[in-house]
């Protein structure tokens, strides 16, 4: 069994507060963590159609029959229910009641921020993290990570990648999309999604998006919403200074898996990652959302973001911390090459706040450069851990 990396911060939250929210995607482990962690609470799963009608025509009795507490799963499909859970937290003034999760962020997180704030902690779990996909004992190699991705379903029962994805994303679209938009077109909103995937690494153009799926820039945006609230796709802000001017202002799009983005531009096998034009940009998708991963099972917020000046100059991605900013360059070659440092060496001339520069790369071996370190992918969570641990250091001793 995965020991999920967020486990020491739900359950510490959850003595603080009377509720602890876990957001995420479909089958990123909600479920199985909470049930696994809090086995003494009820379960209760809401998407079942006689506890959700239950929930919304009584929701006192439904409350009053969980007694002193429960997992309450998709708590979106029953919005309404929070106001009388914040009664009960009110009421009890305890802690460790309910556990909520759900997978559609902005509508509930609007809810919960109404009824519950301060009330509650709020988790997000994403997929796999590669220390986690490699304890389901899921292959290391790059390629293999970039086509198969994180949804630990599919290690954990050991399903083909490409069967799976593809019943997930149909599910999805049947399930998902229908309840969060109403979108006439199914086909095209597939095509949309599918038009995204093929740029996941790259600025996000919603006109040039609109355009090649037939539709409008404002449906665009209103369906790329619909994707970054259901969890499929991730929106990476750039770096907003301040004190520096001339900043491109689009985000960059990813997908909150690098194996369903594979799927969706018609990867079918491994072996044919290593020869694909955007097998970069999908490195550089696995890379991003490792560091997010990394934030989130802490119990942090995001802090990362990119850095694209309009000549160009660019660094792929900024992780923040109180005390500084480690500078990230993402490269999918497996052999280190000295010209890899070069723009990260230009960005901190322009960014003082930056205190950390590091390359990751699709090679296998560690090396420490003059300008800074380069690490492969399997060791970027361990290089994360040691630039928070170097900037608590550099607190203690000023």
């Amino acid at each position: 069994m995965v020991r999920r990396e967020i486990t020491t911060p739900l359950v510490s939250l959850f003595r603080q507060y009377p509720f602890v929210t876990v957001t995420g995607p479909r089958q990123s482990g909600k479920t199985t963590l909470c049930r696994e962690v809090f086995p003494e609470l009820a379960y209760v799963n809401l998407e079942a159609p006689d506890q959700r009608e239950f929930a919304e025509s009584d929701p006192r009795s439904f409350l009053v029959r969980l007694g002193g507490g429960a997992i309450l799963d998709e708590i979106q499909r029953v919005p309404n229910l929070l106001s009388y859970l914040q009664v009960i937290a009110d009421e009890k003034r305890t802690n460790s009641l309910f556990v909520l999760t759900g997978s559609e962020q902005f509508r509930l997180s609007n809810a919960i921020s109404q009824s519950l704030a301060g009330r509650t902690a709020l988790l997000r779990l994403l997929p796999f993290t590669l220390a986690e996909r490699q304890q389901a004992g899921a292959s290391n190699e790059v390629d293999d990570i970039l086509f198969s991705g994180f949804y630990p379903r599919i290690h954990d029962q050991r399903l083909d990648p490409r069967q799976a994805l593809g019943d997930y994303f149909e599910a999805y679209v049947e399930r998902d999309v229908r309840q969060l938009g109403e979108i006439r077109n199914l086909s095209s909103f597939q095509r949309f999604v599918r038009l995204c995937a093929g740029r996941v690494g790259q600025l996000v153009n919603l006109s040039s998006l609109g355009a090649d799926a037939g539709v409008s820039h404002t449906t665009a945006r209103e369906w790329l919403t619909i994707l970054e609230a259901s969890y499929i796709v991730f929106q990476l802000q750039p770096f907003d200074s301040n004190v520096r001017k001339r900043l491109i202002k689009s985000p960059k799009l990813y997908f909150y898996d690098v194996g369903l983005a594979s799927y969706l531009i018609g990867i079918e096998n491994a072996k044919q990652i290593a020869t694909h034009p955007l097998r970069g940009h999908l490195f550089e998708n696995a890379v991003v959302m490792e560091a997010l991963k990394h934030r989130f099972n802490q119990g942090q917020r995001a802090n990362v973001s990119f850095f694209r000046n309009q000549r160009g100059l660019e660094c792929d991605l900024f992780y923040e911390t109180g005390r500084g900013i480690g500078a990230i360059e993402i490269k999918s070659g497996a052999t280190l090459a000295s010209d890899y440092f070069d723009s990260l060496k230009r960005v901190a001339l322009l960014v003082p706040d930056i205190t950390a520069k590091l390359v990751v790369y699709g090679g296998t071996d560690r090396q420490s450069r003059g300008v800074g370190e380069a690490v492969p992918l399997s060791e970027f969570a361990d290089a994360l851990e040691q630039f928070e641990t170097d900037q608590v250091v550099g607190n203690l001793v000023d």
